[in-house]
């Protein structure tokens, strides 16, 4: 009995051992080929990624061709429907021409503007205004006006009626065509202006009734010319100019006055309303010729010291002025014509007073 069990129980051990080997192997056979099979699937995934892939760049790269081969298609045929312009390579201008054609430029500007009476550069200017020689009009920057050398001087011209303007760097540049300014320039005058002052006691002491002729506008330099040629040959005793609102006495209205400018004394004053009413202190009588004059010229005949005012042609005498007139006179027309130049309403003028 005893043997029976002893070997019912070694029997029953060694199928247990059986069974645990047994499960052993079954389990490392089925973990190698789980393992087996996960690395099978990886390869497989890792394949068809690197498929797709190179599927996708091979999709690229024909999109790709086709978009070049289409650009290159446009581009040729815009080649051939397209004449590019042949280079001259003889108009392309060197540095050297390049200079010589602004010099040249330069030179041409001031032969086609007369600059005769022009001076321009810091000394220059400054030994102009220390010298006798009669000034029209000066033209600076603001820091030359404003600097210690030129302040009082420029300031003590202002005061005589010499038209003082400040202006810009480039707009200096573009009156002297690009010359070398250096912030200052003037223009010269034919003769010396005086004093209203002055004007009134040398006329008085050489007439009873002298005739000045004051100017509202005249900008033209040519009708200013024609003015004093026929104020000089009617014996008219000085002109009023305006520094604003008039040209000057440049070396234009000298060669059109023919030589009058030398023979009757010329006062610019700073302003023209106010010398007008200096003038009218003194005795003299303000007439206006305007086309709205309510009196004709040929019934005046009061006898006397007289200013007669010249307007311009399209705008005439100002309204301040006209206020200020003692008379306004015009000279009738029989003809179609509306208005005279303003040289010959003036001499035709000088002409009826100087008879009076």
């Amino acid at each position: 009995m005893k043997n029976f069990s002893n070997n019912n129980y070694s029997k029953k051990n060694s199928d247990k051992a059986n069974r645990r080997s047994q499960s052993k192997k079954n389990y490392r056979s089925n973990s190698f080929k789980e393992n087996s099979f996960k690395e099978n699937s990886f390869k497989e995934d890792s394949f068809k990624s690197i498929k797709n892939h190179s599927y996708e760049r091979n999709n690229l790269k024909k999109r790709e061709d086709l978009k070049s081969n289409e650009q290159s298609y446009l581009r040729s045929k815009e080649k051939n429907n397209f004449e590019y312009p042949q280079r001259n390579s003889s108009k392309i201008p060197n540095k050297r021409n390049y200079s010589e054609n602004i010099s040249n430029k330069f030179q041409s500007n001031l032969n086609d503007r007369n600059f005769d009476d022009w001076i321009w550069g810091k000394h220059s200017v400054f030994a102009a205004l220390n010298s006798d020689r009669p000034i029209n009009r000066v033209w600076c920057t603001s820091e030359i006006y404003s600097s210690e050398k030129f302040f009082l001087l420029l300031k003590d011209l202002k005061s005589k009626g010499v038209l003082i303007e400040e202006v810009s760097w480039s707009r200096l540049s573009q009156l002297t065509s690009g010359a070398v300014h250096q912030g200052v320039a003037l223009q010269l005058a034919p003769s010396q202006t005086i004093s209203l002052d002055k004007l009134i006691h040398i006329s008085k002491t050489k007439s009873s009734n002298p005739i000045f002729v004051a100017l509202d506008g005249i900008t033209d330099p040519h009708n200013l010319g024609a003015i004093i040629r026929s104020a000089e040959a009617f014996d008219c005793k000085g002109i009023i100019i305006p520094q604003r609102r008039s040209a000057g006495l440049t070396g234009t209205v000298a060669k059109v006055a023919t030589g009058a400018l030398e023979h009757v004394p010329v006062s610019r004053v700073v302003n023209l309303n106010r010398a007008i009413d200096e003038l009218k202190k003194n005795g003299f009588l303000i007439l206006g010729l305007t086309g709205d004059g309510q009196v004709p010229i040929s019934k005046f005949d009061e006898k006397g010291p007289v200013v007669v005012i010249i307007g311009a042609e399209n705008k005439g005498i100002s309204l301040l002025t006209q206020k200020k007139c003692d008379y306004l006179l015009k000279i009738p027309l029989k003809g179609k014509t509306s208005s005279l130049n303003a040289s010959v309403a003036a001499a035709i003028s000088f002409y009826h007073l100087s008879n009076i």
